[in-house]
């Protein structure tokens, strides 16, 4: 026999639709309603389904606040599975305002009462919620912003769908205006809130590795503290995006031999700062391992986010190319890898490609971008590579993407039925601005010939570059060898695949987001997150005289602050002082979570955070 869920009913009118709820077996029904019995006694229907319910073991309490819930319960009694909140207001001719209030004090108060994996149901009026699901939607500052006003307490919209009173038996819905009389509920909706995941904070994290036969330590970027070893391609993964990856190179096994080189990629790449010049570029300081200890790292936000233990002792020129400032002695830099073709080609180059066979390499890379639903800073890049005699790399080149076209195909055909489409495209004949953020990095590492786009019908992304194809000559090698390289992008291909719209989902810490792929089998995604409201902000800022301004380092300041609650940033005015050439910028910036509750309250705080940070790193003059 099953447990008994524990179902808590607010606000009953008349106690009817509690009489329907409680003939389901296997539930335990507390009915409770604001009035004093002798006022609901009264009220056409009330006596006959409170007789009912305690008949069949109901508990029927009166007079009980919604809005203080801990209060009318001893603590070994608070634990419901579900609570149920049908149309509730404050009475008489109370306004949004003062009904949005009220919602705001009632999940505070459920919060204290529902257990860890429970649910709080609330059904409300058409238009009133100001979700999409309303038909239709009223304008947001006339409905109750239910979705928002929750996400205060903690609770995140995780399913809506129609309240069919005609199907409730018995449910007569009473209490228009404070009276025993109806009310409208066609088109009502019922809205489904579960708890989120708390918002984290993270601690400074030092990461160990073996350099040079050395061992040595580095601090974190912040914004990749939650993102480091998280293990998407290990064998006991059953990510998504490991699956993508297994799945292409079964695939691929069919057609060549493989060869997995995974176990010697290095995390860190070397070299002079004339040697790498580019602002995407996450630049490390290493320490001895030896000599960095807890104990000297900082624990405060301001300092976590600042640039000077990623950049320190080092300044960008207009090109975005670092130079060392005066006083510093730093005969190495370092930067974590932002592609996996350079290990690709240094394999190459020493002669450790067999001819004929494919090797496989797949790892996270790390790159600074601007903040688009598509651009990462983090996400699994898969390089295939194949040395052949020249003059069948177009051959080979062709052969690879029809392997990689089938397997995709499979693969989506498995998810959805939605249409999919996966061309090859000569990268001469797209524009720079065509290109995504994933394929216009990849070319500026080295010339590209061809890219592959993929295009899903009902996807929000259309012609999304997923891979990029480049060959190499290494007459030291051979003269008659040509290498054939193929580098994809796993993490956009399995949010392509399972209709994953926001790259962060994948990187949720929520293990709702894990379920739906039960031994990495791939499956549509359902979001258990609908609707999440956006916050909006605007700030504006004079840059210091004669400093080019980077809005690579803009971005990536607006991700730490946010830890990624930062969807959007659009420059929405420029002014320029005619007289002493002084510019001014403006951006707003839209705040929206994918996957836990976010309040205003919290974004206000992200905003004067993101304000002061950029003054002190930018050096900018807010205004």
């Amino acid at each position: 026999m099953g447990s008994v869920r524990r179902i808590l009913l607010l606000g009953e009118g008349n106690f009817s639709f509690a009489a329907s709820l409680c003939q389901a077996t296997g539930t335990q029904v507390v009915a409770t309603c604001y009035e004093s019995e002798e006022e609901v006694s009264g009220r056409d229907g009330a006596p006959e389904s409170i007789r009912r319910l305690r008949e069949r073991g109901a508990e029927v309490l009166f007079s009980v606040d919604c809005t203080k819930l801990k209060d009318h319960f001893l603590p070994e009694k608070r634990e419901f599975d579900s609570i149920y909140f049908n149309f509730p207001h404050c009475g008489r001719k109370a306004g949004v305002v003062k009904n949005r209030e009220l919602l705001a004090h009632f999940f505070h108060s459920s919060a204290e009462v529902l257990a860890e994996e429970g649910e709080v149901h609330v059904a409300l009026c058409n238009g009133q919620g100001g979700t999409p699901a309303d038909q239709p939607r009223r304008e947001w500052h006339n409905s109750w912003q239910i979705v928002a006003v929750a996400a205060g307490a903690g609770f995140i919209l995780s399913s809506v769908h129609p309240f069919k009173a005609e199907n409730i038996h018995g449910y007569k819905c009473t209490g228009y205006r404070s009276q025993d009389k109806s009310f409208c509920v066609e088109g009502a909706l019922n809205h489904i809130f579960t708890r989120s995941m708390p918002r984290p904070h993270f601690q400074p994290v030092i990461y160990k590795t073996e350099l040079e036969s050395q061992n040595v330590s580095f601090q974190v970027p912040q914004i990749l503290v939650d993102k480091i070893n998280r293990g998407f391609l290990e064998p006991n993964s059953n990510h998504p995006v490991r699956a993508v990856k297994e799945k292409l190179t079964a695939e691929l096994s069919q057609a060549f031999p493989l060869h997995n080189m995974d176990h010697c990629l290095p995390l860190l790449h070397q070299g002079h700062i004339s040697d790498v010049c580019h602002p995407n570029i996450f630049w490390i300081i290493l320490s001895p391992e030896e000599t960095l200890m807890t104990g000297e790292m900082s624990d405060g936000l301001a300092d976590a986010v600042s640039f000077s233990h990623v950049d320190s002792c080092r300044d960008t020129d207009e090109n975005g190319c670092g130079n060392v400032q005066e006083g510093c002695h730093i005969p190495k830099q370092y930067y974590l890898r932002p592609s996996l073709f350079p290990c690709a080609q240094a394999a190459i180059q020493k002669g450790a490609f067999v001819p004929g066979t494919l090797h496989v390499l797949s790892g996270p890379v790390f790159r600074k971008c601007l903040i688009t639903p598509y651009s990462m800073p983090v996400f699994h890049e898969m390089v295939l590579a194949c040395a052949v005699k020249r003059g069948t790399e177009d051959s080979c080149i062709q052969m690879l993407v029809n392997n990689i076209k089938t397997s995709i195909q499979s693969l989506h055909q498995t998810v959805s039925s939605f249409k999919l489409s996966l061309s090859l495209q000569e990268a001469t004949n797209l524009e720079i601005t065509e290109l995504n953020d994933f394929a216009a990095l990849e070319s500026q590492l080295s010339k590209i010939q061809y890219c592959i786009s993929m295009d899903t019908s009902g996807s929000c992304e259309k012609g999304s570059c997923v891979g990029v194809v480049r060959t190499a000559h290494y007459e030291p090698v051979s003269r008659d060898v040509v290498a054939v390289f193929v580098s994809l992008n796993l993490d956009l291909l399995a949010m392509l695949i399972c209709g994953i719209s926001d790259w962060r989902m994948l990187w949720t810490s929520d293990t709702r987001f894990l379920r739906q792929f039960p031994r990495g089998e791939l499956r549509l995604f359902k979001s258990f997150s609908l609707y999440p409201p956006p916050y909006i902000h605007d700030v504006s800022f004079w840059i210091p005289d004669g400093e080019r301004f980077d809005e690579v380092a803009f971005h990536t300041i607006a991700r730490q602050v946010s830890g990624e609650m930062v969807v959007a940033i659009q420059l929405i005015d420029s002014f320029q002082k005619s007289e002493t050439g002084q510019k001014s910028l403006c951006y707003r910036l839209t705040y929206q979570s994918c996957d836990r509750a976010l309040s205003r309250q919290e974004v206000a705080e992200m905003q004067l955070l993101f304000r002061k940070e950029i003054k002190h790193s930018l050096g900018v003059t807010l205004r």
